[in-house]
């Protein structure tokens, strides 16, 4: 990204601090009269570089906040933690300080992919007061439904593949090179289909390896295989909760699969939904223009009389 920006795209970092442990957060743009975009990465254990496009939807009013998450990226990091401690509130607190440090709580739209949709959907159930709109990309209202349909997709991917991902899954042996090849075949078909990867992708791919740790206790080894501690999370219930007009994001190859999401556009009651025909995982770097202007029209619709 070019760090020669407008002036309604300087950016500012800083650090939220709570006790021994910081949060790392961008800034991109002025705080202005326009609801701030706050951007929740994935994973759990991602870090906000496979973002960065995002930083564009910064405008005249409004400004985009990208950070990292406790755990990962430029945020402290606790590879001796009990894994107890990752849990959803933890995450949802660390939000909660960075709204206030910003001086956003009263106005604020999020948006989540994958992780951080099913992060942003616990938020916006306890309905704030300050939250005007919510973006869901990509992201489960289930970890059962999403287990269920990786489970489907797996079942198309060639034999040899799935042998090769049964037998190290069941040989606790997912760090080989071998799994990590067949995993990767899922991972081109259903979590990002542009060839090469994006740099900002390989990034975070790259952060995730370097420090596994929130990844491997809250999911597992892999988007497919998953053996943490989310396994049985669900919204679906809570719903109705929500009362921010929601934008609903899915690719047609997403691993996010419609059954997946499928409760976010029943259940939740100002909702709108739209699927990308050239995208998986990513849409906003498979199809970054499609994307981008999706999101623009959503968040003009939010101060239109």
């Amino acid at each position: 990204m070019d760090d020669t920006m407008p002036l309604t795209r300087q950016r500012r970092e800083g650090l939220l601090t709570r006790g021994d442990e910081h949060t790392w957060y961008r800034v991109t743009g002025e705080i202005g009269d326009q609801p701030t975009l706050v951007v929740l990465h994935g994973g759990p254990g991602a870090t906000h570089d496979y973002l960065l496009p995002l930083e564009e939807l910064a405008a005249p009013g409004r400004a985009v906040v990208l950070y990292d998450q406790v755990g990962s990226g430029r945020s402290s990091h606790l590879p001796d933690a009990p894994s107890s401690s990752w849990t959803v509130n933890r995450f949802l607190d660390e939000l909660d300080q960075l709204l206030d440090e910003l001086g956003i709580r009263e106005n604020h739209v999020l948006l989540g992919q994958s992780w951080g949709g099913i992060l942003a959907a616990e938020h916006a159930v306890r309905r704030p007061a300050g939250l005007k709109g919510l973006i869901i990309a990509n992201s489960p209202a289930s970890m059962p439904l999403w287990m269920r349909a990786a489970e489907e997709l797996r079942s198309a991917l060639p034999e040899d593949v799935q042998r090769t991902l049964v037998s190290h899954e069941a040989a606790g042996t997912t760090d080989s090179p071998e799994y990590v090849e067949a995993m990767h075949v899922y991972y081109r078909r259903h979590v990002c289909r542009t060839d090469p990867w994006p740099a900002e992708l390989e990034a975070t791919l790259a952060a995730i390896d370097a420090d596994p740790t929130v990844y491997h206790t809250m999911n597992g080894p892999s988007e497919f295989h998953v053996t943490g501690s989310l396994r049985d999370w669900s919204v679906i219930d809570r719903l109705h909760s929500i009362a921010a007009p929601t934008l609903v994001i899915t690719g047609r190859y997403d691993e996010a699969t419609p059954e997946t999401v499928r409760p976010f556009l029943e259940r939740i009651p100002r909702v709108r939904g739209a699927v990308l025909p050239h995208s998986s995982h990513m849409p906003h770097l498979e199809e970054p223009e499609r994307f981008r202007h999706l999101v623009q029209t959503y968040l003009a619709s939010l101060t239109s009389p």
